[in-house]
């Protein structure tokens, strides 16, 4: 049967799964929920299959009317209001989505973490539905990368998620995703698994340095410790999914991560109030206000390519240590994926939007073919191996693809 779906919130990634859904023959219909009127209409003015809503996170009831006959909510809000989202998806029995777990629910994004599993999991599986959260690139895909190397290891010792983002422009650019979300990560104390426990790491710490004959550069490229998802999420769910793995890091590099790492060290990613010569300011705030929006218009995309680029690169890399049929071993994953003008050239997004959003519609494209069968919630490192191979058939299509080496060490 072809299905309703609402997508909640319309920015990079709730449009960009929208338009990747108007191209399914067994959706039937795509309802665009903001508060925006003008981002819903454009969106929907492109899509033959949608219909438009406004909709305030902050009211339940709105949400819930909105989402009245859909089988799938697809949640692109802010973290603040997902506790509401999940509750309404529950009150008209549909399955759920979202790109990232929410730390509203709870005194801390643990506890938050937490109670999605054991509070939300019996109530979604209560009613015969399927919850998946955090679905974008990461996590998301590179939740999947891992899933598909620890495959390969008996028993599991230690994962590294990397990411560098090595597209850099000529004008002042420093990240290509949200600003306040990126410079509130790179100002918090990082997530990491030692030793089988949860710990918290200080930001850039623990530097790495790595290369791959893939980026076209001439040097390795350093990567440090950063707030993520990941390694809370493998930390959780260690035993049945990752073979008992010990320690898990998310090492993250790049133009953003050198804008960011003085920042931090003069103390100006404080959110703290401060008196300065007698006026009371928040350092945090008076960066952001210096700090360019990431580009999100085809336009703005357009002008920036002509103006060139110094860089148009990156990585995506799990690493996976441990044993198999007795001897240390290696295994990497690496992610290919459009760089800045190849994904511009093939859906007029940046690199960023490409990556986040076509790999969260994938996910969203599993619960179109019906390929969940898990009842409950789950997040995106809990894949079975068949919906992992599925995924990355699917992101096969869209030029994102995957190479597996494994080696002694």
């Amino acid at each position: 049967m072809a299905k309703r779906i609402l997508i909640l919130g319309v920015g990079a990634q709730g449009s960009t799964v929208a338009k990747r859904m108007n191209e399914e023959a067994d959706v039937a219909e795509i309802v665009c929920a903001d508060c925006d009127p003008k981002a819903v209409d454009a969106l929907v003015a492109d899509l033959d299959k949608a219909t438009g809503a406004r909709v305030d996170a902050r009211d339940k009831a709105g949400i819930v009317a909105a989402a009245r006959g859909v089988d799938l909510i697809v949640n692109g809000l802010p973290l603040a209001w997902h506790g509401n989202v999940l509750d309404a998806a529950l009150e008209v029995k549909a399955h759920y989505q979202d790109f990232a777990a929410t730390d509203a629910l709870a005194g801390d994004w643990i506890e938050s973490i937490r109670v999605l599993y054991d509070v939300y999991g019996p109530k979604f599986k209560a009613i015969d539905r399927t919850a998946i959260v955090g679905t974008g690139s990461a996590p998301g895909l590179i939740c999947a990368a891992s899933r598909r190397a620890v495959r390969e290891l008996d028993v599991c010792e230690t994962i590294n998620n990397i990411v560098f983002e090595g597209v850099e422009a000529k004008r002042f650019l420093p990240f290509w995703w949200s600003p306040v979300t990126a410079l509130t990560d790179m100002g918090e104390r990082a997530y990491a698994v030692r030793d089988g426990a949860l710990i918290r790491t200080e930001p850039f710490d623990l530097p790495i340095k790595r290369f791959y004959d893939y980026m076209g550069l001439d040097a390795p490229v350093t990567l440090t410790e950063h707030s993520h998802d990941e390694p809370v999420h493998y930390w959780f769910n260690r035993e049945t999914f990752f073979k008992g793995v010990k320690n898990v890091s998310f090492k993250y590099g790049g133009a953003g991560v050198e804008f960011a790492k003085p920042l931090y060290r003069a103390g100006l990613l404080s959110k703290q109030a401060e008196n300065v010569n007698g006026t009371e300011i928040v350092p945090f705030d008076l960066v952001l206000s210096h700090v360019p929006p990431a580009p999100k218009y085809k336009e703005e995309i357009e002008a920036i390519l002509e103006e060139g680029l110094v860089t148009d690169t990156g990585c995506m890399v799990v690493e996976a240590y441990g044993k198999k049929d007795g001897a240390d071993v290696m295994v990497e994953v690496h992610v290919f994926a459009p760089g800045l003008a190849d994904s511009f050239a093939r859906a007029g997004l940046t690199a960023e939007m490409y990556l986040t959003g076509q790999g969260g519609a994938l996910f969203t494209k599993l619960f179109v073919e019906d390929r969940y069968t898990q009842k409950g919630l789950i997040s995106s490192d809990m894949l079975t191996d068949e919906q992992v191979d599925r995924y990355f058939e699917l992101a096969a299509e869209l030029g994102i693809g995957i190479r597996t080496e494994i080696r002694r060490v």
